[in-house]
C-alpha cells in the first residue's frame, strides 16, 4: 500500500468533488477534498499529491494560486483544472503553470474516466508521467520551421509559442481564420507535438459531405441502418481513437448533428447510426472555422453551448497580408517541395519576390502556392521571373473595386467574388484558379451567397 498514489481534489460543489474522489479510487488513489484554498493547502502539507485536481474559481480565491504560491509543486502532481469559465487567458496562465488537462464544467464520469487513464500513462510516449509539458524553446521559435508552420513573423511566433504551450496537454483547440491561412497545418503541428502523436490523425471537412451523409461519417453505422448501407462502417471518432480528429469548417455541420458532438463532448461516448450501443471516444478534438464565431452563432450557424465547449483555447491565424515577411521563407518552402517532386530545383529572382510581396493575396497561404505552382510549370529555366507570376493589382483593383475603410472583410471578400466570377465569365474552375481557392471553397462561398448553378 505504500506505493499507492494519492490524488487531491480542490472542489467547493460536494457533489463534484465527491464524484471525482469516487472515480480516482477506482483508478487505485487515495483520495482527499478540499473545498477552499485554505483546506488544499492544509492537505498539502499533511500528503503531497500525485494528482491534483483544480477547480478555477473558489469561495477564499482562485485555484491556480495554488501553483503559483508554490512553485515546487510544478513537475510533482499532475495538475488537472476544472472549470466551467474557460478562457483564453486563464488556459495560457495555466498552461504555463504546468497543468496538463483542463476540463470544462459540467464534468461527467466518462469525462474523468479518459482524463484519469492518461494520467496513468496511456498514450502518453513524449514525456515522462511526473513533468509537466514545456513550451519550445525561442531558439525553435525564431527559426522558420515550426512543425508544419512556416513563418518568422511576430504573428506567427505567437501562433508557434500557443501551439507549443497546449500540445502537450489534451485541451480542446478552435482555430479561427480565413481560408487559405493553414488551419489545418496548425492542428497536425499540434498533434505531432502532443502525447497522442503515434495514433491517428484525421481531417475532416464538415462543408465537403454530403448533410445526408455527414452523420454516419462521424460516428459510423450499422449494416442495414439506411439504404445502401451494405455493411458496419467506422466513423471518424472510430478510426481517429487514441489520435487526434480535425473538424474544419465547423460551422457547416448541420444543426442536428452539432447536438450529438456536443453530446460526445459531454459524455464521452457515441452512438453508430442505427446501433443502440455505446461506443468510448478517446479522441482529442481540434476545430475550425473560417466565419466569425460570434457571428456564426447569431446567424444559427453554429450552437452557442458547442462553441463554448470546443473554444476552450483559440488560436487565430493571421492572413499573408499581415505577415509579409513570412512571404520569403514561404516561397522557398514551396519551390523546395515543387523542385523534389518534379526533379527539378528552381530559384526565384529578387525582382520576382519583390513582386509576390506587393500581392495583397485574398487567397493567403493557399493562393501562393498555387501561383508559385503555375510559375515553375511554364518557367523555361531554372529561374522564376516575373512573367508568369501574378500582377499586383491597383489600389482600387483591376475591375474598378474600391472599398471604404471599415468595409468588414466578408462584404469586401464577397464582393472580390461576385466581381471575379463575372470577370472569368462565370467559369467557375478559372474562378477558383485566379483567386488560389479551390473549387469546393469557392463553390461554397457561392452558396453562401445565393448563387446557384
Amino acid at each position: 500500500m505504500a506505493d499507492k498514489r494519492h490524488a487531491l481534489i480542490v472542489e467547493d460543489e460536494a457533489d463534484a468533488a465527491g464524484m471525482v474522489a469516487a472515480l480516482v479510487a477506482d483508478r487505485g488513489y487515495s483520495a482527499a477534498t478540499a473545498p477552499t484554498l485554505h483546506d488544499a493547502r492544509r492537505q498539502l502539507a499533511l500528503q503531497p499529491p500525485d494528482l491534483l485536481m483544480l477547480d478555477l474559481r473558489l469561495p477564499d480565491g482562485n485555484g491556480l494560486s495554488l501553483l503559483q504560491e508554490d512553485p515546487g509543486l510544478l513537475g510533482r502532481p499532475e495538475v488537472v483544472l476544472m472549470t466551467g469559465h474557460a478562457s483564453l487567458e486563464n488556459s495560457i496562465q495555466a498552461l504555463r503553470l504546468g497543468v496538463v488537462d483542463y476540463l470544462v464544467k459540467p464534468l461527467s464520469a466518462d469525462m474523468l474516466q479518459g482524463v484519469l487513464a492518461r494520467m496513468q500513462g496511456q498514450g502518453r510516449r513524449d514525456a515522462p508521467r511526473s513533468a509537466p509539458f514545456r513550451p519550445a524553446s525561442p531558439d525553435v521559435q525564431r527559426a522558420d520551421r515550426f512543425g508544419h508552420l512556416v513563418g518568422r513573423s511576430a504573428p506567427m511566433r505567437r501562433v508557434c509559442e500557443q501551439v507549443a504551450r497546449v500540445a502537450g496537454t489534451s485541451v480542446t483547440v478552435f482555430i479561427t481564420g480565413e481560408s487559405g491561412t493553414g488551419k489545418e497545418l496548425v492542428a497536425r503541428t499540434v498533434h505531432d507535438m502532443s502525447r497522442r502523436r503515434d495514433k491517428p490523425f484525421l481531417a475532416v471537412n464538415c462543408g465537403a459531405i454530403s448533410p445526408h451523409l455527414i452523420e454516419s461519417e462521424i460516428f459510423g453505422h450499422e449494416r442495414g441502418s439506411f439504404t445502401g448501407a451494405e455493411r458496419q462502417r467506422q466513423g471518424f471518432f472510430e478510426r481517429a481513437h487514441g489520435g487526434t480528429l480535425f473538424l474544419d469548417e465547423i460551422t457547416e455541420m448541420p444543426p442536428a448533428l452539432q447536438v450529438k458532438l456536443l453530446r460526445v463532448l459531454e459524455s464521452g461516448t457515441y452512438m453508430r447510426v442505427g446501433s443502440s450501443v455505446a461506443q468510448e471516444s478517446d479522441v482529442r478534438l481540434v476545430a475550425a472555422a473560417n466565419r466569425d464565431l460570434a457571428r456564426a452563432v447569431a446567424d444559427g450557424h453554429l450552437r452557442e453551448d458547442l462553441m463554448y465547449r470546443l473554444n476552450v483555447f483559440p488560436i487565430a491565424m493571421p492572413p499573408l497580408r499581415e505577415r509579409p515577411d513570412d512571404i520569403p521563407p514561404l516561397v522557398a518552402h514551396f519551390l523546395q517541395e515543387i523542385g523534389q517532386r518534379e526533379g527539378r530545383l528552381r530559384q526565384i529572382t529578387p525582382a520576382a519576390l519583390e513582386r509576390l510581396a506587393r500581392h495583397p493575396w485574398p487567397g493567403n497561404v493557399r493562393e501562393l502556392r498555387n501561383a508559385l505552382q503555375r510559375a515553375w510549370v511554364m518557367a523555361a529555366g531554372d529561374e522564376l521571373d516575373e512573367t508568369w507570376l501574378p500582377a499586383v493589382p491597383s489600389r482600387a483593383g483591376a475591375s474598378g473595386l474600391s472599398f471604404a475603410v471599415g468595409t468588414p472583410l466578408e462584404a469586401v471578400q464577397r464582393e472580390v467574388i461576385l466581381a471575379t466570377l463575372a470577370h472569368c465569365g462565370q467559369n467557375r474552375e478559372r474562378t477558383a484558379a485566379l483567386l488560389g481557392v479551390s473549387l469546393k471553397t469557392l463553390y461554397n462561398r457561392l452558396k453562401t451567397y445565393g448563387v446557384q448553378g
